[in-house]
């Protein structure tokens, strides 16, 4: 400790401040709370100092101590304290560099802005060099059809967000602007998942902008940053790349008061210890945002799947390498097939029947009617005939996902809560194992399965997979029983034997695959599905296949896909 106090200037007469706030900083940076000998030998104090020390932190509430377990962590007064931080936080002040940065890199107007009596408030702006849109500090615009307005209203506190949505007409500016309810909802449950808000002419023709929340530590909206370009340079193509470069900037500029920064980043490219040499072919280089649940249907002979940013569901012929689309008004997480011409999808409204040529959809059975906060996620039809469909918050943030096993005629049963991201989910081959993935603490379960039933019990870790090779996402099991996964961020799909081992790894040429199934002639071939979304720029100039579908031959063969059957 007191090698660290010599490398500040301490005043006279502040040694002992100087020592407590020294071990105020073991206690904060400490992966976990610490133990009274632990923080002793780090803090290089003599014991009495140390204790003298540590009891008046605690007696101002800036320690806590956990009398059971005999640990220490920061107390409740930083909270308070943090608090009062972000109460006089000056936003313009310290977003002015990245405005001018942003600009100056893009060529485009950047603006800082904030929700002020139900309008978006420009606060300050930068413009990029030569021909570019124009804003004013003091302008005012609507929330309904600009990114900034969208961006504050999805990561608002539920009930304004609902209450400006019940309350505010929607006015028409351009031929694009969202004039219904239900529009509106289906733009911010997109903007939460992706992160950030886009706008395509809908406040004035010619213009489009994106645009992210500048947030404090604990969530709550300060601000929002956008860009604003001509239509013709702010194109698709781009406007997803700067929602990516916005969210860095977001985060530089809270983290310039104090805010930890959560990096995006995938793992460095490296080549797997249990690689096998597999022949794997892009089929698709699609780019898709987040490209999702692949299902090959047995009838049709054709690969159907999803981009929940789209958002839109596809089906994909592999003998053709035709890929048609049905593009939807509202997120959709996953497709599967059913024994009529329609098929099911799950969006954030619940389960529904698409008709894909027409586009149109209808209600079957919402299991999480009310839970504006979550979405639905990963789906499958089990071997039973019932869907099952796990979900998620919108954010990822709390653990407020449940797994869900609905029958023909609608009526649905949750299975499993407290899942902070449900995802792929598969059943073995005799269907007496079910197998499901929590992302987020990077576990694979298996259950014991009933057949015909599908009554699930007795949940177990299957297989835990470490950080550094990924995040476990979608899921698919082979004819011999292994199961498979698609590692985001780890640029790979493994597979697993029926013991839980790690049997090979599959190498793929993009750091985000996120799911996977077989299909083609008797299922010999397994489909890859992938992300581009908030890769860096580096990254995508690395794997520039990134969101395009992969086929390859995996020395097993797959299970033919259950369909559902609609009750008439």
């Amino acid at each position: 400790m007191q090698k660290d106090s010599d490398a500040k200037t301490v005043p006279a007469g502040a040694a002992a401040l100087a020592k407590g706030l020294t071990l105020l900083d073991l206690v904060a940076d400490a992966d976990k709370p610490q133990r009274f000998a632990e923080l002793l030998s780090a803090s290089g104090l003599s014991k009495p100092t140390f204790a003298r020390i540590l009891r008046t932190l605690i007696a101002f509430g800036l320690v806590r101590n956990d009398e059971e377990k005999g640990t220490y962590s920061l107390g409740p007064r930083f909270l308070e304290l943090s608090h009062r931080v972000w109460d006089t936080f000056d936003l313009n002040a310290v977003a002015g560099a990245e405005l001018e940065r942003l600009s100056s890199e893009l060529g485009e107007t950047v603006a800082l802005c904030k929700l002020d009596n139900n309008e978006v408030l420009y606060m300050a702006e930068s413009s990029g060099t030569g021909l570019s849109v124009h804003v004013r500090a003091g302008d005012r615009v609507p929330l309904h059809c600009t990114a900034a307005g969208k961006a504050l209203l999805a990561f608002q506190d539920p009930s304004l967000t609902r209450a400006f949505i019940d309350q505010s007409p929607l006015e028409a500016f351009t031929k694009t602007t969202l004039t219904t309810q239900k529009e509106l909802e289906g733009d911010l449950a997109l903007t939460k998942a992706r992160g950030y808000a886009v706008s395509y002419e809908e406040h004035l023709e010619g213009v489009n902008g994106v645009s992210v929340v500048v947030s404090s530590p604990d969530g709550t909206p300060l601000g929002a940053l956008s860009i604003l370009a001509p239509a013709s340079r702010l194109g698709e193509e781009r406007i997803h790349p700067a929602g990516r470069d916005l969210i860095a900037a977001a985060r530089r500029i809270t983290g310039a008061a104090g805010a930890v920064a959560i990096s995006s980043r995938p793992q460095p490219r490296q080549q797997s210890s249990k690689s096998a040499p597999m022949d794997l072919e892009c089929v698709l280089p699609w780019g898709a945002q987040l490209g999702e649940a692949p299902i090959w249907h047995s009838t049709d002979n054709l690969l159907y799947w999803v981009d929940i940013l789209r958002p839109a569901v596809y089906r994909f012929n592999a003998e053709t390498g035709v890929n048609e689309a049905c593009v939807l008004t509202k997120l959709v997480s996953s497709v599967l097939p059913t024994t009529e011409k329609e098929l099911i999808v799950t969006t954030q409204d619940g389960v529904e029947v698409l008709d894909f040529d027409s586009g149109s959809l209808r209600p079957f059975c919402d299991p999480e009617e009310g839970l504006h906060e979550n979405r639905l996620n990963d789906a499958k039809i089990g071997p039973g005939g019932a869907i099952w469909v796990g979900s998620m918050r919108m954010d990822a943030a709390k653990p407020t996902g449940g797994l869900y096993r609905v029958d023909s005629t609608g009526t649905w049963a949750r299975q499993e809560s407290g899942l902070t991201v449900s995802n792929g989910l598969a059943w073995s081959p005799d269907n007496r194992t079910f197998y499901f993935v929590d992302t987020i603490p990077g576990l694979i379960y298996a259950y014991d399965c009933v057949p015909g039933s599908g009554q699930i019990s007795n949940r177990r870790t299957f297989a835990q997979i470490p950080s550094e090779d990924g995040r476990a996402d979608g899921i698919t099991v082979d004819a011999e029983g292994g199961v498979w996964v698609a590692l985001w961020d780890g640029w790979k799909v493994r597979r697993y034997a029926p013991d839980g081992s790690i049997d090979y790894d599959i190498d793929v040429p993009v750091p985000r695959p996120t799911s996977l199934c077989f299909g083609g002639t008797d299922n010999a071939t397994m489909y890859i599905t992938s992300a581009r979304t908030r890769l860096p720029a580096a990254t995508l100039s690395e794997a520039p296949l990134s969101g395009g579908i992969f086929a390859v031959d995996a020395g097993v063969k797959g299970l033919p896909s259950n369909q559902f059957k609609l009750e008439d």
